[in-house]
């Protein structure tokens, strides 16, 4: 097992950030990780758990030990009884560290009140035989006076020379050929054991609070708390000018700051939320409640979820307080701490990571670890997909990020000038080489093939013009003539729509005579497949074999070792019935056309899942107590399940991906998160570079 102790070099380096970052990315690497924060060191303010341990608690799922008061710490340090001391939180550690490949231990953040910290880090890294890894941001500062501080601190627990010193991390970074100077100029980076672990950009949106997180810093009065909950601060503008000066700086995320009795400004932010604008809220200062007739007016405004808050301070005490807002992510915003973790874990150095922890016993499909692979392995695919939705907002943000992050190469269909009005309404960055297509420009260019494709049925040109009106129907043609490799719809479509017209131009693939689908569904240590959830009601056993033989495949295609349970209301030959008969035939058929599969049924649920029960019920099962792939007799069955599951364990569900198509095309939920639809996309990209789906 390892260790990697997180010293900071100094106060404010974002040490929190950094913890959750790196816990993601060992768990993207498979690893099974602990956190242990040995002593807490509240803010001003806190009153609940200790930030760092809930926060992993909340975010990865863990429960780390709680640490130790500050207080006592500091008593049992005044008293000389550091061994005392360091006792206790070994015996914390232990906790941390049951069933971890490597436990992420959080230091000390030196400040006025705890100028020990330093001291007390060398020893906690010590006594936990940990490899320390530094934490630095760089202020105001040269390039030699940083060189000499990230020295002054590695000289504390040994010197780069050390094998136990890996090297530092490097947060808030706003240069972004800052890491490649700092080791071409620092002697540090001249011993191979000491190396430039990660550099993450400073970006200022992960610093955004949310609107209720400032009314409770401010106590403000809440007239109107609208979207309170989910809208960010990305700016404040504290607005004295007049309306025509004023109109350029309602943006989104902007947080408008201005007297009560400016009745123009309110009018004015209101009448651009109304616009499409998502301004972060409305706070207004010195005291003057806002006249109600004006209120009144802007009700369209409050209808469309603009916060508007109101304090007693004047506006020059009202800034100074925003001002001296904690940036700290509070305990309970589960979005922030995501994206921190998401964007710290991505620039780390992994490689460096896996190479110190070492060959894996086995190599754990986590949660964590399936989401980085899919990103991973469609950047590597380089997939070029369509999405005919393409002037959805929620769909123009997720192809924007999968174009910057190279996680595919989106074509959206719409007209240019309708996506750019939602970008600029969205305040959502399009990505230089981003697709967009307008389907009036280029409809007609498909009519014959479509023609070609359907002559069989009778279909002419015509007929081809107006069903190629139908953006799903034209994305459809450029995937069948090879111009685009996925296609990926839904978020306003139904099912239907989405796969009708890949049944009649895409086609099944050889060897199946049908199209079914499955949910990878994320629970706390693995990921398991679910099919089918989403499109065939009631399969016969023939029906039913196929489905299983699609889900095997496509857990193989995503790294998941194929284990077949096909779930019925008995185990074995304990039960009989019509039902229970078609699984137990499916589960032969699907057996002789591949032997090699391990594939058992029928199974109950917990006998396929639980290993305990898996050995009571079926002791010579090869799949019961440790199924990866749960096919489901029909579809009243596997989707009643697929959402208990997600909503009750409050288990996230990438899906559903269809199977069994020539091409592929996928469907999503009409209530799908941006981050659902970047996963479809990236699974479409994965697909299509796979010969198994």
């Amino acid at each position: 097992m390892h260790t990697f102790f997180l010293a900071p070099t100094g106060f404010g380096v974002g040490l929190t950030s950094i913890s959750l970052g790196l816990v993601r990315a060992l768990e993207q690497n498979g690893l099974k990780v602990g956190f242990y924060k040995p002593i807490a060191q509240p803010h001003p303010g806190d009153a609940g758990p200790e930030r760092s341990t809930e926060l992993i608690a909340r975010t990865h799922g863990l429960t780390p030990p709680a640490p130790q008061p500050l207080p006592k710490v500091e008593h049992m340090l005044g008293e000389g009884h550091l061994d005392e001391l360091l006792e206790e939180i070994v015996s914390g550690f232990q906790q941390a560290a049951a069933g971890a490949d490597v436990v992420v231990v959080e230091g000390m953040v030196p400040t006025r009140h705890a100028s020990y910290a330093a001291r007390l880090n060398f020893h906690l890294a010590k006594c936990l035989d940990a490899e320390v890894i530094l934490v630095s941001a760089p202020e105001q500062e040269t390039l030699r006076e940083l060189s000499d501080r990230i020295e002054i601190q590695a000289q504390l627990f040994g010197g780069p020379k050390d094998p136990k010193m890996l090297g530092v991390i490097l947060n808030k970074v706003r240069e972004a050929d800052l890491g490649e100077r700092l080791q071409s100029h620092s002697s540090l980076f001249r011993n191979q054991h000491f190396r430039l672990l990660g550099c993450i950009p400073w970006q200022e949106e992960l610093n955004a609070p949310r609107v209720r997180d400032v009314a409770d810093l401010l106590g403000a009065q809440i007239i109107s708390a609208g979207e309170m909950e989910q809208r960010r601060v990305q700016k404040i503008v504290l607005c004295a000018r007049a309306v025509p000066n004023t109109v350029q700086l309602l943006k989104p995320g902007v947080l408008v700051v201005t007297p009560g009795d400016r009745d123009d400004i309110i009018l004015a932010a209101s009448l651009a939320t109304m616009s499409g604008v998502p301004l972060a809220g409305l706070l207004l200062c010195s005291d003057f409640p806002p006249d109600p007739r004006i209120l009144e007016l802007c009700q369209g405004a409050l209808n469309a979820g603009l916060p508007v808050l109101s304090v007693q301070t004047g506006s020059y005490d009202t800034a100074t307080n925003l001002n001296r807002m904690n940036k700290e992510i509070p305990v309970d915003d589960r979005e922030r701490a995501e994206k921190v973790t998401d964007f710290v874990a991505e620039h780390l150095d992994h490689d460096a990571l896996r190479t110190r922890c070492g060959t894996l016993r086995e190599l754990r499909l986590s949660p964590p670890a399936f989401r980085f692979q899919l990103v991973q392995r469609a950047q590597q695919a380089n997939k070029r997909i369509v999405l005919p939705e393409g002037s959805e907002p929620r769909t123009i943000q997720a192809a924007a990020i999968c174009q910057a992050r190279g996680i595919a190469r989106c074509v959206l269909l719409a007209k240019p000038e309708d996506v750019h009005a939602v970008a600029q309404a969205q305040g959502i960055e399009l990505p230089a080489g981003l697709e967009i297509l307008d389907p009036e420009q280029i409809r007609e260019r498909y009519v014959e093939p479509m023609v070609e494709l359907r002559k069989g049925k009778g279909l002419n040109a015509p007929m081809a013009a107006a069903q190629l009106e139908d953006s799903v129907v034209l994305g459809t043609m450029m995937l069948a003539l090879d111009e685009v490799d996925g296609l990926v719809s839904g978020a306003i479509h139904t099912t239907a729509n989405t796969i009708r017209p890949a049944l009649q131009l895409i086609k099944t693939a050889p060897g199946y005579r049908l199209v079914s689908s499955v949910f990878f569904m994320l629970l706390p240590d693995e990921v398991v497949v679910y099919g089918d959830c989403a499109v065939n009601p009631d399969p016969n056993a023939e029906e039913l074999a196929e489905i299983a033989l699609q889900s095997a495949a496509s857990a193989e295609a995503f790294g998941i070792p194929p284990r077949v349970a096909m779930i019925s209301y008995s185990t074995g030959d304990s039960g009989s019935g019509e039902e229970v008969e078609k699984v137990r035939s499916a589960t032969r058929i699907a057996r002789e056309r591949n032997p090699q599969l391990l594939i058992d049924g029928p199974l109950q649920y917990d006998a396929a899942a639980i290993d305990s029960v898996g050995r009571q019920k079926a002791p010579n099962s090869p799949v019961a107590g440790r199924a990866t792939v749960f096919v489901f007799p029909d579809l009243n069955t596997g989707n009643t399940t697929y959402k208990a599951v997600q909503r009750s364990a409050n288990v996230i569900s990438v899906g559903p991906m269809l199977q069994g198509l020539r091409k592929p095309v996928n469907d999503l939920s009409r209530g799908a998160l941006v981050d659902d639809i970047v996963f479809t996309i990236a699974l479409t990209a994965i697909q299509a570079a796979s010969d198994k789906v």
